[in-house]
């Protein structure tokens, strides 16, 4: 078996060798190409940014990142809860999930500004629209494996005259982890889009209003800065699930 640090050593230097090549051909055409510094910032001149405001950056992306994370804890339990429920009781599935679908189906760029009205522009408006974002994928993972258990598991502990109860907690819910474990995989980068959204309509710091500012004001390198920061922050949570998981 190969040591756990292996793999991550190995998946590291494959990304860098996909990475670094992507990043000098950028540096080549902007300099190539004589684009101006408000079209298309160099690769070198983003990193110049970020190491000539460390403090900004950082405390900019504790304040998105606690967002998010806040929201992905809040989506979470209530999509795990809602799943709870639909699978003790399926016949509230149909009413559920049309009502879950229809939150889903609704813009969030249209919702995240009447947060902001209704709530100001502190967290919780963002904690709100990421927790709606990370929402669904959490209740369809989890109830499928609620009804992907083993059919004759389920015969045998019926055979046992086990209950509704007994039957969700030893049957049903440990079939549901692998599920779970699959949605998280994809919510933890939802849910720091779901920051930045929430950010960009209303805010008083974090990355997405760093974003929206350094738009406003064509200030692209300070823009790309927070991108870097946000891809970084993405793949971070990626490979930390992707460990937790193997």
């Amino acid at each position: 078996m190969k040591h756990p640090s292996y793999s991550s050593v190995k998946e590291i230097s494959l990304m860098l060798l996909i990475v670094c090549p992507v990043i000098l051909l950028w540096e080549c055409c902007v300099h190539l190409f004589s684009l101006p510094v408000y079209l298309l910032p160099a690769p070198s001149k983003v990193i110049v940014t970020l190491v000539d405001n460390p403090l900004f950056f950082a405390e900019a992306s504790a304040v998105t990142l606690g967002e998010a994370l806040s929201g992905l804890i809040l989506g979470l339990l209530t999509g795990v809860l809602a799943a709870t429920l639909l699978g003790l009781w399926p016949r509230l599935e149909r009413g559920v999930m049309t009502l879950a679908i229809l939150v889903k189906s609704t813009p969030l760029v249209a919702v995240a500004p009447l947060l902001t009205i209704w709530l100001g522009f502190g967290v919780l408006p963002k904690v709100i629209i990421t927790a709606l974002l990370t929402f669904f994928p959490v209740l369809v993972n989890v109830l499928s494996g609620f009804q992907s258990a083993e059919p004759s598991l389920l015969d045998t502990f019926r055979s046992w005259c086990a209950s509704r109860w007994e039957l969700f907690w030893y049957v049903r819910a440990p079939s549901s982890l692998p599920h779970l474990f699959a949605a998280l995989k994809v919510t933890a980068p939802l849910a720091l889009i779901g920051a930045v959204v929430a950010e960009w309509t209303g805010a008083s710091s974090g990355l997405g209003r760093t974003m929206w500012l350094a738009y406003s004001n064509l200030n692209l390198p300070f823009l790309f800065a927070a991108v870097f920061v946000l891809a970084a922050m993405g793949a971070k949570s990626l490979s930390h699930l992707a460990v937790s998981t193997s």
